[in-house]
C-alpha cells in the first residue's frame, strides 16, 4: 500500500501520531485511538496490521504484550517526495521575511520605533 494511501486514513494517522511520541502497548493504542474514534480493539488492531504491513509500525513482544514503534521508512519516502515541493514554500518564506525587513526599515527611516 502507498504511504500516502496508508495515511489517508484518519485512525492510522492518529496511530501514527502516538507512535511518533514513543513506544506504545497495543493496549495503549486502544485506549487512546479506541476513545477518541469510538472504535473496538478490533478494528485498532486492524489498523495496526495496516501499519505493519506497509512499513509504519514495528513490534515486539514484551511477555504477553505487544510494543509498537513507529519506523521511519515509509515517512522518510513521504519527505523525499515533498522535497520537489519545498522550494515553492522557501521561495514564498524567503520573499515574506526580505518584506518584513523593508517593511522594518522603512519604518526606521521615518522614525517609528521597531516592533
Amino acid at each position: 500500500m502507498h504511504p500516502f494511501a496508508v495515511l489517508g486514513d484518519p485512525v492510522r494517522r492518529r496511530i501514527v501520531e502516538l507512535l511518533a511520541g514513543g513506544e506504545r502497548s497495543s493496549g495503549e493504542v486502544v485506549d487512546v485511538v479506541g476513545a477518541e474514534f469510538g472504535i473496538t480493539q478490533s478494528a485498532v488492531s486492524q489498523q495496526l496490521k495496516v501499519l505493519r504491513d506497509a512499513g509504519f509500525a514495528r513490534v515486539r513482544a514484551e511477555g504477553r504484550r505487544r510494543v509498537y514503534a513507529l519506523d521511519p521508512g515509509p515517512l522518510r519516502t513521504i519527505d523525499a517526495w515533498l522535497e520537489h515541493y519545498r522550494a515553492f514554500w522557501r521561495d514564498a518564506l524567503e520573499d515574506l521575511a526580505a518584506e518584513v525587513e523593508r517593511g522594518k526599515a522603512e519604518r526606521l527611516a521615518k522614525g517609528e520605533r521597531p516592533s
